[in-house]
């Protein structure tokens, strides 16, 4: 037992993803082990299972974007992303585990003659276990800068260029859609911003903890004005960051900052529903912090927003959310039409952050669904995901098939208002 504790202890120092874990969840975390068994295609008796059927009825395909996927690489084929350096610097075993955490989700082992063409070459294999015509939106990720403008590499735990998210899409248009990645305090960020509309992104993609960009900079409302011009979605991490510290700015991550973008008229998808964490409740700043999922429930239920304001739910059904979050998001029926499906691919691959037999526990999820469950995820984390949450009910209350519709939010020609 004390073994256990210990590497579940390593675990989380290393990935930064499991803390708040639920009591409940802490004994299911590790059944599954630390390390993702990376085995190849569903066998037929699997793929053909009643539960990966099922989830797929009532399902168009042509809409079944999955809103939240990582690009990662190390720039070893020409892609010019990069990692920190802290995270190959064993006087850093945080961050050196968090990367290894990383790696193994996405199946890129040791061995791999690029870590740029290994992590997408597995994407892809996953990719067809779906039928033609679903798609994942794979983000770039720009670098940290300060309040002056100046890029900060030392604060940006990785980094992957618009040009480099582009480029895979346009390689792979069967399957990939990209999401691009400007910082608005960048002097040529309404530039950049101009070029990735121009050049096909479906959306931009902000972590304001990480970048430090703080919501109600003056330097953001021309990068506002212009995203509501063309209506463009925001794509905006609220909520406590974990997995890419950054710039450690944990206070920009505050759901209720994204009024500002959302009063200058742009499109906003909280990532995450702003499900960790606690955050300063600045509408009432004397009472204490709240969680952060609460905040965003707020705007949720504020009706200005309701033509604006959506949120993608990668993430939430991990065991470190609490089940007051899971029940919600499954039970809020007024919510399900303003949900997108995302995975936050490679996560499903982290294998202690998610643990089926929790969402038993919270009534969430049929017993009998617990063991195939588990055995798809150790050959594609990704139909995982899908299938989870295609299974999760609260009595006859089930996400809908209009959740997994994601395509008409972000295609340009059937954009909603």
């Amino acid at each position: 037992m004390h073994r256990r504790h210990v590497l579940g202890c390593c675990a989380a120092l290393g990935a930064g993803l499991f803390t708040s874990l639920a009591p409940q969840a802490q004994a299911f975390t590790l059944r599954d082990g630390l390390s993702n068994p990376c085995l190849g295609t569903l066998p037929p008796d699997l793929a053909r299972h009643d539960i990966v059927l099922q989830a797929f009825e009532g399902i168009a395909i042509d809409q079944l974007w999955d809103a939240h996927a990582h690009l990662l690489g190390t720039g070893d084929s020409g892609s010019g992303c990069t990692v920190n350096a802290r995270m190959h610097e064993w006087w850093h075993p945080g961050d050196v585990i968090r990367r290894k955490a990383i790696l193994n989700a996405a199946c890129v082992g040791s061995d791999a003659a690029t870590v740029d063409g290994a992590y997408l070459q597995r994407l892809k294999t996953l990719a067809e276990a779906f039928p033609q015509g679903a798609k994942w939106l794979l983000f770039a990720f720009d670098h940290a800068h300060d309040d002056t403008g100046q890029r900060r590499p030392d604060w940006t735990t990785f980094h992957v260029p618009n040009a480099y998210a582009m480029k895979v899409a346009a390689d792979h248009r069967e399957r990939f859609e990209w999401v691009a990645s400007v910082h608005p305090y960048r002097d040529d960020a309404l530039q950049r911003l101009d070029e990735a509309i121009e050049q096909g992104a479906v959306a931009i993609k902000w972590l304001p903890s990480a970048m430090n960009i703080d919501l109600r900079h003056p330097r953001c409302r021309p990068f506002y004005d212009r995203l509501a011009q063309s209506r463009l979605p925001l794509i905006v991490h609220c909520g406590e960051e974990k997995a890419v510290p950054g710039a450690g700015r944990d206070e920009l991550g505050n759901p209720l900052l994204a009024r500002r973008p959302l009063e200058a008229g742009v499109r906003v998808v909280m990532a995450h529903a702003a499900s960790l964490g606690h955050a300063l409740d600045i509408d009432r700043p004397s009472q204490p912090r709240v969680a952060a999922f609460e905040l965003w429930s707020r705007l949720m239920d504020e009706p200005e927003w309701r033509g604006r304001l959506v949120a993608d739910i990668s993430a939430v059904f991990q065991a470190n959310r609490r089940a007051e979050v899971h029940r919600a998001v499954v039970q809020r029926e007024e919510w399900h039409p303003r949900l997108l499906h995302g995975s936050d691919y490679p996560l499903p691959g982290v294998m202690p952050l998610f643990a089926p037999g929790q969402l038993v526990s919270e009534g969430l999820l049929d017993e009998g669904d617990v063991e195939p469950l588990r055995r798809i995820r150790t050959h594609n984390p990704l139909l995982f995901d899908f299938v989870l949450k295609r299974r999760l009910h609260l009595g006859d209350v089930r996400l809908p098939p209009s959740v997994f519709a994601t395509r008409r939010f972000f295609q340009r020609d059937t954009r909603e208002a």
